[in-house]
């Protein structure tokens, strides 16, 4: 039972670090187009350097994403395939089968 408590302690805290509106826009975006540094982030998202720095921390933070130092740049990509299969759920478009 403990394990289980721990199971479940876990996904809360990943399914919190996804739960904000720029860190979900964040894991889209690595999700559909792969890895990226701050900067295109920041310009594909309109939002200040600041703001997503900060949010890709809390997200590195919770092991969700991680960053790769290549020269004076980081880029980030999705490290947890958890993350992987709920965007897929919530941002791919499935076909109904049945009709109403």
């Amino acid at each position: 039972m403990i394990q289980d408590k721990k199971a479940l302690a876990d996904a809360a805290e990943m399914l919190k670090a996804i739960a904000h509106p720029v860190r979900l826009c964040i894991v889209r975006r690595l999700w559909r187009e792969g890895p990226c540094n701050v900067t295109h982030m920041q310009e594909c998202m309109d939002m200040p350097q600041s703001t997503i720095s900060q949010q890709l921390g809390k997200l590195r933070q919770a092991g969700i994403i991680e960053g790769d130092r290549q020269g004076l740049e980081v880029r980030y990509a999705l490290k947890d395939d958890r993350v992987r299969k709920i965007l897929e759920i919530l941002f791919v478009k499935h076909t109904d089968t049945h009709s109403e």
